[in-house]
């Protein structure tokens, strides 16, 4: 990964997607879609998203709404090609600001004007339940969440009869796991500590990871000295927090963050406390750490991340179709996981419309859940996604009554009872103002208790 950066986008881009059906902006406040189609061509229906356009997590917001817009762009390609037109109508981006209370009502706002049957939300677990609980399950509304890690996902009382709950990357109970072992010496010897601290974002993807590495490192034999929380919002200071964490002189601290939060911690840790012992998770593989702490400092820092497998062809077609069609020069955590949640999506509308479905407005959040399984589970033609070309075999697989189990870019997407999926966890590092992945722990060997 390179520390360049694509253009900026300005905040009014940030809050539109381009219409994949007829290659127009589509801003989020348009009109709900009322769209009569000629006989010959398929219902089309909006797909909505929300993402971190601003706040805390800003930084990785255009990957994700780009992810999203690639897997559009696939699924309608195909369809044409399949069904004689587009089956969905618009991409529609709005902004959590990383935040629940906003992405609560940017949900809300959307759906019901925008009549969004799925949507791709979230990244922050913080969010992604927010929305769940109080939006997407009471509205009938399918939600995959694209980077949503944390271990209440999978068990979300809310969703334990409504099943409209999905997520393409893996949980935090895999990922503390591997994390607890490259502390623990288990995975390079040479990388070794006993007594450790973590500092964590107080919701449910930091209490779910903090907590799930604090366990697994208890059960190989390491001492967790404290497990210290910071709020959601940025914080002038931390140190009250840091010095809590520190004071029983730990020789590691574990940072469960996003990347404001963690560029204040670090800053504080190294200039009041003199500490730069530190070991990173997902939500702070960022370049913008790199830049405003600095290299000297970061340097030579591990960091775990529910990941991919790099050498399959799915990934390697998704990222050379993903960089040139947006011009990035690389992408964070999650941006794999983002096109496959928009992928089965789409596939799921493609299985909607093969059945027979011709009236858009009958093409619900249950219609779609009730397809999710079907084209991502076994049995079925085993497809890989990321290449334009493969998704078209995809959909006229559907048309012609075939079973097909989607193949993702970040693993595949057999997606179980709780709607979780396994994906392999990487261990990254900081080197020089790039971030590289170092190591890749396939799902089958990461312990499970």
């Amino acid at each position: 990964m390179s520390d360049r950066s694509p253009r900026t986008p300005s905040r009014r881009q940030f809050l539109q997607s381009a219409g994949a059906a007829g290659g127009a902006l589509a801003l989020t406040g348009a009109l709900p879609l009322r769209q009569a189609f000629a006989a010959d061509t398929p219902p089309a229906i909006n797909l909505g998203q929300v993402s971190t356009m601003t706040g805390s997590a800003a930084e990785f917001g255009p990957y994700y709404r780009d992810a999203v817009q690639l897997a559009v762009n696939h699924v309608n390609a195909a369809a044409k090609e399949a069904f004689g037109g587009p089956i969905i109508a618009n991409h529609i981006t709005v902004d959590s600001a990383t935040l629940p209370t906003v992405g609560v009502q940017a949900a809300r706002q959307m759906i019901d004007t925008q009549h969004t049957p799925v949507v791709i939300c979230g990244w922050s677990s913080g969010v992604t339940v927010a929305v769940a609980t109080s939006v997407t399950i009471p509205s009938g509304v399918l939600q995959i969440a694209n980077g949503a890690t944390s271990p209440l996902i999978s068990v979300l009382p809310a969703d334990a009869k409504a099943d409209l709950l999905f997520r393409t990357c893996a949980s935090d109970a895999l990922q503390g796991v591997v994390a607890a072992q490259l502390v623990a010496g288990k995975i390079d010897p040479k990388y070794k500590f006993q007594k450790v601290s973590t500092i964590y974002i107080n919701n449910p993807y930091g209490q779910g990871l903090s907590n799930s590495f604090a366990n697994a490192f208890k059960k190989l034999g390491g001492t967790v000295l404290a497990q210290v929380p910071h709020p959601e919002e940025v914080q002038p200071t931390y140190k009250s927090m840091l010095a809590q964490a520190l004071k029983d002189k730990p020789d590691l601290l574990i940072i469960v963050s996003y990347p404001a939060h963690t560029i204040s911690i670090c800053k504080e840790s190294r200039d009041t406390f003199n500490f730069t012992s530190w070991q990173f998770v997902d939500g702070n593989s960022s370049v913008d750490i790199i830049k405003q702490v600095g290299q000297k400092d970061m340097d030579g820092h591990y960091g775990t991340a529910p990941g991919e497998d790099t050498s399959t062809q799915s990934y390697k077609d998704f990222a050379k179709n993903f960089m040139a069609d947006f011009k990035y020069d690389h992408f964070p955590p999650f941006t794999t996981s983002s096109y496959d949640a928009a992928l089965v999506a789409g596939l799921s509308m493609a299985a909607v419309v093969a059945g027979g479905q011709k009236d858009a407005s009958k093409i619900t959040g249950a219609a779609l859940r009730d397809e999710l399984r079907k084209v991502s589970n076994p049995p079925g033609d085993m497809i890989d996604g990321g290449d334009p070309g493969r998704v078209v075999t995809m959909l006229k697989e559907l048309k012609a009554g075939k079973k097909i189990n989607y193949n993702g870019v970040a693993g595949p997407c057999d997606f179980d009872k709780n709607g979780d999926v396994i994906t392999p966890i990487n261990i990254w590092k900081y080197e020089g103002d790039e971030i590289k992945t170092v190591k890749m722990i396939p799902a089958k060997d990461i312990p499970t208790a």
